[in-house]
C-alpha cells in the first residue's frame, strides 16, 4: 500500500518509544525535552536536503550547504528559540567530487558563525547515486517561552512574515531563517502558536490550525504574493496564478503564527520599526470549527488547497 508523507509519520508515531525527558514529541517544529537546564528547555531537529530533490547538480554547492543548515535554523526559530550546534551527516555518491564538498562546508560555515552555531562534527557514508545532507540541530529557548503549533485561538489574527511563492526562482537556496524576528517576538507579542513555512501556506496553516483544533478565514488581498511568483504567472502560460503560487509553492521558510487580534495594530507598528525590511502582514483570522475559506472579491468560499506533501 502507498501512503504520502503525512499518512505514514501518522503510521509511525504512536508508537515511538519516549522517556521522561520529552516535553513535545513528533508533530512540531521540533522536539522539545527537559534536560534540567537552568530556566531553559532544548530542541531538537533534525532535516535533510537530497540531490534532485532540493537542489540540482547544478547548484552553486555554497548555496547547498546554506540551505541545508538554514531549514533546521528556521524550525527552531518557529518554537522562539536559538540554534546552538549542528552535526551533519554527509552521504557521498561514487565518484563525489572533493572540492565541491569543501565548498559546500563552506556554505555551512559562513551561516554556522553568523549564528554563532558550532559544526560540532557528524558521520560520512556511502550514497550510491546521489549526494544528501541531514543535520541534526540542538537550540535552547526559555522554559516559560517555547511556543508551540497549538495555541491558536478563535479571534485570532493570523500573521505572516516576508512574502510569498516563487521559491524556485532562488529563495529557497538562500532565504534567511527568522531567528532574530521569532525571538523579538517571543520577548514583546508572544504567539499563541507558530509555525515555519516549508511545505506552502495552504499545508501548512492546517497543521497549525489542526494542532489548536481551529478553523480560519483567510483574505486573499492580503496574501504577500512574492514579485518572483508574479513574475512567474505573467511571462509563463502554465505556471500557476500567482495568488496560488502563494498559498501552495513551498519553501518560503517565514513565519506563521497568531496572536490576539486587539495586539494587531500596536504589532505592525512596532514591527515596522524594529524590522523594516522585513514585510509582516496580517492575513486572516482563526475560526471556531475546523473549515478553512478564502475570502476574496466574490465573497467567501471553501478552501481545498494544501501545500507539497512527499510521496504523493
Amino acid at each position: 500500500m502507498s501512503l504520502n508523507e503525512l499518512e505514514l509519520i501518522g503510521r509511525l508515531t504512536p508508537s515511538l518509544a519516549t522517556n521522561a525527558s520529552v516535553v513535545t514529541g513528533a508533530g512540531d517544529d521540533c522536539a522539545v525535552l527537559d534536560l534540567g537546564l537552568p530556566g531553559k528547555v532544548l530542541l531538537f531537529k533534525t532535516d535533510a536536503v537530497v540531490e534532485g530533490v532540493h537542489f540540482t547538480a547544478e547548484t552553486p554547492p555554497e548555496k547547498i550547504g546554506h540551505k541545508a543548515l538554514a531549514r533546521c535554523f528556521s524550525d527552531i526559530a518557529a518554537m522562539g528559540g536559538t540554534p546552538s550546534s549542528v552535526l551533519i551527516t554527509l552521504g557521498l555518491p561514487d565518484g563525489f567530487d572533493a572540492a565541491r564538498v569543501e565548498q559546500i562546508y563552506a556554505g555551512m560555515n559562513a551561516l554556522a558563525r553568523r549564528y554563532d552555531v558550532a559544526i560540532a562534527g557528524g558521520e560520512t557514508t556511502r550514497n550510491p547515486g546521489q549526494l544528501l545532507l541531514s543535520v541534526a540541530a540542538i537550540g535552547t529557548v526559555p522554559k516559560d517561552g517555547c511556543i508551540r503549533r497549538a495555541g491558536a485561538k478563535p479571534g485570532d489574527a493570523i500573521f505572516v512574515t516576508g512574502e510569498l511563492g516563487g521559491s524556485l526562482a532562488g529563495k529557497h537556496l538562500d532565504f534567511e531563517p527568522r531567528v532574530a524576528e521569532a525571538n523579538w517576538l517571543r520577548e514583546h507579542f508572544p504567539p499563541h502558536a507558530m509555525i515555519d513555512l516549508s511545505d506552502g501556506l495552504a499545508g501548512d496553516l492546517r497543521h497549525l490550525l489542526h494542532a489548536g483544533g481551529v478553523g480560519a478565514e483567510l483574505l486573499a488581498r492580503a496574501i504577500p504574493v512574492s514579485r518572483a511568483a508574479k513574475l512567474a504567472a505573467r511571462d509563463h502560460p502554465d505556471a500557476k496564478p500567482a495568488l496560488l503560487a502563494a498559498l501552495t509553492d513551498g519553501e518560503d521558510f517565514e513565519l506563521l503564527f497568531t496572536t490576539a487580534s486587539q495586539q494587531a495594530v500596536r504589532l505592525l507598528d512596532a514591527w515596522k520599526a524594529r524590522f523594516p525590511d522585513v514585510r509582516l502582514s496580517c492575513i486572516g483570522k482563526v475560526q471556531t470549527g475546523t473549515e478553512v475559506v478564502l475570502r476574496d472579491a466574490t465573497g467567501c468560499r471553501p478552501f481545498p488547497q494544501h501545500g507539497y506533501v512527499h510521496f504523493t
